[in-house]
Parts: C-alpha cells; structure tokens; sequence
C-alpha cells in the first residue's frame, strides 16, 4: 500500500492470533486422537454487547499437526455421533498445492478435502477494541448437522430490530450452504437452520429493512462461468448479488446484477461480501473484498468499499475499487511469519461504531484477527 493511502486509519493492530486459543477446550477433542494445532483464528464477525463491550465471533481454523502419514494424507471430518475423526487417501490420489485444502484425482470434476476443520469461538474485547476480555470457551459454535461435517466458516452478524442474527458457510460432502443464527444477547445462539443451499460463502444481512422486506447480500459460486463480452466492463465470474425476504428465512434473488468485478479495477478473478451493510448518512455502506490474480493459490485479496442509495440499495452512489481501503499488513504480522501459510490477504468480515470512527475487523493472512479504526467521514459521497 502507498504511503497516501494510509491516511484514512486512524489505528491498526492485531488483536486476536492462534496462540491465544487454548486447545485443550477444542470441541475436536471428542473424539480426536491427533496432535492438532490452530492453522488460524481469523474472519471474525463482529458486534456490540449490551454491556458495551464487542463480541468477535473468531473461526478457528483447527489443523492436523501431522496431515501425512504412511504415505496417505488425512483430513478432520465430524460424524453424525457427535465425534470428531479422521479419513485418509493415498498420497498418490490426491494433489496438493493449496495448504487450505488438497484435490482427489478420482473425480471429473473439483472435489476436495481440507487441511483444517473450523469452529466458532466467541471473543469478548473492551469498547475500543484495544483488549481482549474474556474468551467464552463455554459458548463455543461447532458442528452438529450433516451439512457441517467439514466445519463452521466465517461468520458475519448482523444487528437487527435488537436482535442478533449471524450468517456462515457450512462445508459438507452434500453441499456449500449458509445457515442463520439468532441471539437475544449477542452472546447465546441458536440456530434457525439452512437459508441457501447453493454455494455461497458471503451471505450478509442488511442492518435494518427497506419497505418491510429483509435484504442480503449473496456471492453464488460455480465451477463454471460463461464469458462477458470483449468490449464488456466486467469481468465474468464470482460477483456480489442481493436478495430479499420476508422473514428471513425464505429469499428471492433480485434479478438485476449488484457489484461485478469491473475491469477498471484492480479485481479480476473474483469478488465478494465483507461487512454487512449499515446505514449511515449517505446510504448504505458496504466493505467487500476483491481478489486479484497473482500466480499463487489464492491470490492477492484486498478490501473494497461502496455506498448505496438508502432506499434503493442497488443503486450504487459511489464505489471504491480501485483504490484498496484495506491491503495486508506485513508490520502486523511480524512476529507470526513463522505461523503463516499465506501472504497478501485481508479478508474483512464486520464493522462497528464507536464514536467518530467505525471498527473494522478482518482475518490478516488468514491467520489472525485484525482490528482497524477509520473516521466515519472518509466514507462520504465526497469525492
């Protein structure tokens, strides 16, 4: 990032990293015999308590200390008894380049297995943001349905009409699927079950209603996309979407486009939600990320951000993307290079108020929690 470009944050740190995780506390240890380690504790959604306090709800990637052995690699998965086990393929059938995840040969088409199995760890921190206060070991969100027998992934929470409602990727053999959370407290969760059932890893919830309906943001992904023109302005592929509902529980996509990848800017492989959208003086304001090509296995992801009209959110009234708000941090993570297995990712998953600035959390390099005050007023319709 250019040295103009830092301007807008008023404060940046890590707040939250794999070695603040007690495992012994995990959830995988019903059942799991193996040495584990935690690959990451990133991708975070965030709220306010009613204490005043935030409350991140941290994804615990959770990772097998030895993933090969006799020559065959070994993935977590967890069963319908409630335990947590292992399966294995020959190393000879299965291709590994991603560290999240290896290939099976076996299939004409992309099935994988992951290196990791996650898990939701609420983590309570101070007003500002700058401390940790307590970690609730005892309200650990870990799978406990079919569609979840891969893990719980990066949640996003939403406060509406003063209750709580958190979205998540649920990753199975059956399908990608987003399934809905809702508190009393921000704190206590129960689950009101599968919303989406196709592949969508960035379903966010607007922060209020727009004529009495419920609204989202959806990403749909596929294996397969068809060509946007040469003379076109977008790219093809993986783009922003939005949905509405009347009770959130049922959703009709909208049948015109949202975000698309633009040409212009600097995402050309795909883009997808960050925060939920809230409302502020010039409309709605969401943060999303955008991946770029870089050669390696996931590219380079940075943040985004746009504003919409307050009544008619697909009506987008400014839109940031060519200039990053957020790019991975390498001063940040520093004392944790040795922890990392990705470089030149930001990932923001929440956003908050506080006074003059909002607080934004995001998953730094996959691997940690990263906490970042921005003045309210950098996101105006002033150019």
């Amino acid at each position: 990032m250019q040295q103009n470009q830092h301007a807008h944050i008023k404060s940046d740190r890590l707040i939250f990293k794999p070695d603040d995780v007690d495992l012994s506390r995990s959830p995988l240890r019903n059942g799991l015999k193996e040495k584990t380690f935690v690959l990451g504790a990133f991708n975070p959604g965030l709220c306010r308590l009613s204490n005043g306090n935030l409350l991140m709800m941290v994804r615990i990637a959770e990772a097998l200390t030895d993933p090969v052995v006799n020559d065959k690699a070994h993935c977590i998965r967890w069963e319908a008894s409630g335990n947590y086990t292992t399966d294995s393929w020959p190393l000879q059938d299965v291709v590994r380049v991603d560290p999240r995840k290896f290939s099976i040969k076996a299939y004409g088409f992309p099935v994988y297995a992951l290196t990791s199995l996650s898990w939701l760890l609420p983590v309570e921190l101070n007003a500002d943001g700058s401390r940790v206060e307590m970690i609730h070991y005892d309200k650990i969100i870990a799978p406990e349905f079919a569609s979840q027998e891969y893990g719980i992934e990066d949640p996003r929470i939403s406060l509406i009409d003063g209750r709580y409602y958190m979205t998540v990727c649920c990753v199975s053999s059956e399908r990608h699927s987003t399934m809905l959370y809702a508190s009393e407290d921000g704190l206590n969760y129960n689950c009101m079950g599968v919303v989406l059932d196709h592949q969508n890893k960035d379903m966010l919830l607007f922060e209020g209603t727009i004529g009495k309906k419920y609204f989202a943001l959806t990403r749909p992904m596929g294996e397969c996309y068809f060509a946007s023109s040469p003379g076109s302005l977008y790219h093809p592929g993986a783009a922003i979407h939005m949905a509405t509902s009347p009770d959130l529980l049922h959703w009709k996509p909208m049948n015109q486009p949202f975000i698309r990848a633009r040409r212009a800017s600097l995402s050309n492989e795909k883009i997808g939600g960050g925060t939920p959208p809230i409302l502020t003086k010039d409309g709605w304001l969401i943060l999303y990320h955008g991946v770029q090509q870089s050669g390696g296995a996931v590219g380079v992801y940075r943040t985004f951000w746009a504003l919409m009209d307050r009544n008619d959110p697909l009506k987008v009234l400014r839109l940031e993307d060519i200039t990053p708000l957020l790019e991975a941090n390498e001063n940040l993570t520093i004392d944790i290079q040795h922890q990392a297995y990705l470089q030149h990712v930001v990932f923001t998953t929440g956003i908050v108020a506080h006074g003059n600035d909002y607080i934004i959390v995001s998953g730094e390099l996959d691997l940690a929690c990263r906490i970042t005050h921005i003045l309210k007023e950098y996101f105006s319709l002033e150019q």
